[in-house]
């Protein structure tokens, strides 16, 4: 896939999955905007961008590290298999947010072993005083478990390049920003506009319809891959004839070539 149009669907599949966001993240946000008075603004609007900083920072490295383990699995059938997997997650995502299957909990409870692990290292950086510590909260959060985050390192992954699939979680980290960003400033009301069904849905139809998008072209590519391979094999097949046929033909010609010469000895 071309890293562009990748890079746009992830900023896409972030900007469009922004009512989970809030959902996850809007409650963080919400206590980062109010630990600073109202007329600090200057400094609430560094601690925001501190930590969105340091989330975005996250989501990138992690990209990076999938990104390492696509490249070894990206040989063979191993690219297509992991952009159908990717294709699927995003259609489990959009079903998801229009809560019409949220069989996407399931993958967010494997998640939750690590959070363990990580969220007592937030506690400890509660409360946020200054940007530096808002940033390296965001880098904390950047591995809360998230079914939209997972389907994100998906679809990174099967872009079997490090540097690409980082630039992919970069670009969906961008893609969550104006949400994440917003929740911090007046999280009720995006909140209630977020929740509106009408919006929910079309998002979710949207995401849906990048996942039906990835698998296509999945099977597009699984599709002239087996046309090369057949027409390699024709090619190969055509040589081995035309090897076989010019012995013979110079056999021919060597036959001939005595009673040629012994013709004009007379």
């Amino acid at each position: 896939m071309d890293p562009v149009n990748a890079y746009a669907a992830a900023f896409a599949v972030g900007l469009f999955g922004g009512a989970h966001c809030l959902g996850m993240c809007g409650g963080i946000m919400a206590a980062l905007s109010f630990a600073v008075p109202a007329e600090q603004k200057s400094k609430r609007l560094s601690i925001l961008l501190g930590y969105n900083l340091g989330r975005i920072g996250s989501y990138t490295l992690l990209g990076l590290l999938v990104g390492l383990l696509g490249q070894q699995l990206s040989g063979g059938s191993g690219m297509t298999v992991m952009r159908f997997v990717a294709g699927g997650l995003l259609i489990a995502m959009g079903l998801y947010l229009a809560d019409w299957w949220r069989g996407l909990t399931h993958l967010e409870r494997l998640g939750g072993s690590l959070w363990k692990f990580m969220q007592p290292l937030s506690k400890r950086l509660m409360p946020v005083k200054n940007p530096f510590s808002a940033v390296a909260l965001g880098c904390v959060w950047g591995w809360l478990p998230c079914g939209l985050i997972y389907t994100a390192l998906v679809y990174a992954m099967a872009q079997g390049n490090a540097i690409e699939s980082a630039g992919v979680m970069l670009a969906f980290g961008l893609g969550t920003l104006p949400t994440v960003f917003a929740g911090g400033w007046f999280a009720d009301q995006l909140k209630q506009l977020l929740q509106a069904k009408g919006l929910r849905i079309v998002m979710a139809l949207l995401i849906i319809g990048f996942g039906i998008w990835t698998i296509w072209i999945a099977a597009s590519h699984a599709g002239h891959g087996a046309d090369h391979s057949g027409h390699s094999s024709h090619q190969l097949h055509s040589t081995d004839a035309d090897n076989h046929s010019a012995p013979e033909h110079k056999n021919k010609n060597e036959d001939a070539s005595p009673a040629t010469h012994h013709k004009h000895h007379h």
